[in-house]
């Protein structure tokens, strides 16, 4: 099914403090953001009009924006604002939201301190990362060729544009053999990730996941480890080898986009959705929600 060209859609952008005509928000081709990706961005979804952890969210984007050595012009609480008013100006409840800051255009070379530092808010109709047949079912993960590098490589903890360059290959590399996505092992043979979102393992009442030294920490993957320590779960955060996938039952991945989706197949191994993904799909789809205040 054809979809719109996402610069061809109508609505509004949030752009450097004004609303825009979705069309209209532009930027020239000399920008230093899209030559040397100093960009940052993050990624959100609306459930019910309300932005979940939007705080979180917004004070990562500043982080990361410090990270890559440069000041977002604008405060937690006036992005969070703008992050409003996007879905109230475009008629969304239920939404994925993209803000994002990068260095502009006054000069073209490596150093940039000079540039202008611009941001932008968008938000449109983005339903699960996963179609429904493919997370009921579980999807199938095939392994990335390339690896999280080193701490001391990249800036890890930033959600930095460049960073997601060997994602967009694996990803490719993966939907080329016809798998949903690809699960890629950090510098040292460890697994890290998947190209967009964190992974868990379960045996029993026990899950198991990598411990986030080299890539990010995401606020779904923090928030989801709460929900299953509420439902009775054991979470370990430790270096896990590839060999080790042997020894687990079921496995999921989590993310912004991805939400919550449970995983049948990694390689070679393969699992069953089953009581835990279940729990945790259901858990964390309670939890998005904006909660109402109590009946008088």
């Amino acid at each position: 099914m054809a979809t719109v060209p996402m610069d061809q859609r109508d609505g509004w952008i949030w752009y450097n403090g004004e609303m825009v005509p979705w069309k209209d928000a532009k930027l020239h081709v000399l920008t230093h953001g899209l030559h040397y990706a100093s960009s940052v961005f993050e990624g959100q979804r609306a459930y019910g009009g309300e932005v979940f952890k939007l705080r979180e969210h917004t004070e990562r984007l500043i982080a990361s924006g410090k990270t890559l050595d440069f000041t977002i012009p604008f405060s937690a609480d006036e992005i969070d604002e703008a992050c409003r008013e996007v879905l109230s100006k475009n008629n969304l409840v239920d939404a994925y939201m993209r803000p994002i800051a990068w260095r502009g255009s006054e000069t073209i070379s490596v150093p940039a301190r000079d540039n202008k530092v611009h941001v932008a808010i968008a938000a449109w109709v983005w339903p699960s990362y996963f179609s429904t047949e493919e997370r009921l079912k579980g999807i199938r993960l095939c392994w990335a060729d390339w690896k999280r590098p080193s701490p001391e490589t990249i800036p890890c903890k930033a959600k930095a544009a460049g960073l997601y360059m060997i994602c967009t290959l694996s990803k490719h590399a993966a939907m080329d053999k016809g798998y949903a996505d690809a699960l890629m092992l950090d510098y040292r043979g460890y697994v890290a990730e998947a190209t967009g979102a964190n992974v868990f393992f379960v045996k029993g009442k026990e899950i198991t996941t990598p411990t986030p030294d080299c890539f990010l920490d995401g606020i779904t993957r923090r928030t989801v480890i709460g929900l299953a320590k509420a439902a009775g779960y054991t979470v370990t955060e430790r270096h896990i080898k590839p060999e080790e996938l042997t020894q687990f039952d079921e496995c999921f991945l989590t993310g912004t986009a991805a939400e919550v989706t449970p995983v049948s197949e990694v390689g070679e191994y393969s699992f069953t959705p089953g009581e835990a993904c279940r729990t945790l799909v259901e858990a964390y789809m309670a939890e998005v929600q904006p909660k109402q205040a109590a009946a008088e």
